[in-house]
């Protein structure tokens, strides 16, 4: 009994063996894995995310106008209130307001020198509303051949290791030239496809801000077309 007792200790040990567990990386150690290729996409990660949300915030402040204001205007023109009108647009402090304003001071001159002034502002104003945008859409197309660049790293070093170990196939040779290439690439790919939808998202935002200045440019100048016994 004795005997069979003892012959059991080594199945029993064997059973209660604990397995290895799979060891997981932390994200800050994923990033050091995927080499100095890591930080240039770190930065632009950051750079896009400030130029969208920055961009954002101006195109919907840009795109809040009062859908009263063209009556409003053409009240006061009607009136006689020049000052009032202009008054009007400096409060409202948007680009569609900042456009009649730049009419109205050239009321009295050749309509065609008024349109003329409407379309420079009107110009001026999408101008700034695109700043940054060449640096998101760069960002967009760079970012992902960066990520693609530490793919070739990654299967260089690979292979330069391998080399230097005669030749044997280990993953553990192998393992950290392919974190360069598989983590930069990921990394890539992150930043540039959010940055790509996010360009196209603000382009798409103020274009259809363009549509609503052509709209209210039309509008004044109807309103400057009108007898003003009307």
């Amino acid at each position: 009994m004795m005997f069979l007792l003892q012959a059991s200790e080594p199945a029993a040990t064997a059973t209660l063996a604990v397995e290895p567990v799979a060891e997981t990386m932390s994200f800050g150690e994923l990033f050091l894995a995927g080499g100095f290729l890591m930080w240039p996409l770190l930065i632009l990660g950051g750079v896009a995310v400030f130029i969208f949300f920055e961009r954002f915030w101006a195109i919907r402040k840009a795109s809040a106008v009062d859908p009263n204001f063209m009556n409003r205007i053409r009240e006061l023109i009607f009136d006689g209130k020049i000052a009032a009108a202009v008054q009007l647009c400096r409060s409202s402090n948007t680009p569609i307001a900042r456009m009649v304003e730049k009419g109205i001071e050239r009321i009295g001159r050749p309509l065609n020198d008024v349109n003329n002034s409407i379309e420079n502002v009107a110009n001026l104003e999408v101008s700034k509303l695109e700043t940054g945008l060449p640096i998101l859409a760069t960002i967009a197309g760079g970012a992902p051949m960066i990520g693609f660049l530490g793919t070739v790293v990654g299967m260089v070093q690979a292979f330069m290791n391998m080399s230097q170990a005669g030749g044997t196939v280990d993953m553990t040779v192998l393992s950290s030239g392919m974190y360069v290439a598989m983590v930069t690439t990921v990394a890539g790919l992150t930043v540039g496809v959010p940055s790509y939808f996010g360009y196209n998202y603000l382009v798409a935002r103020i274009e259809k801000l363009v549509f609503q200045m052509e709209a209210n440019s039309i509008a004044f100048m109807d309103i400057l077309n009108q007898p003003i016994e009307q």
